[in-house]
């Protein structure tokens, strides 16, 4: 267990053996996520990265993306399409 203290402005440093388990480095934002009446502390950017995963799950299926390449075509397809646009 580690213990934190708030200096009076309400901030607090986050151990060094925490920072380095949540994969923190200098400048790195963090979430306080309430659920159930506790409160966890989480880093930012993996809860972005696994909220955009979760919200385009299925989606290469629904549009028929099998591969890697079929990605690619489908860029180019849209790049080719905004260009004929202009």
């Amino acid at each position: 267990m580690e213990v934190a203290k708030i200096t009076t402005k309400g901030q607090l440093t986050i151990p060094v053996d925490i920072r380095r388990k949540m994969n923190l480095k200098d400048g790195d934002k963090v979430i306080f996520l309430e659920q159930d009446g506790r409160y966890y502390i989480e880093n930012a950017s993996l809860v972005s990265i696994t909220r955009a995963q979760e919200a385009f799950a299925g989606e290469a299926e629904r549009l028929g993306l099998k591969d890697e390449q079929d990605v690619v075509d489908m860029i180019k397809e849209v790049r080719r399409t905004r260009r004929e646009k202009r």
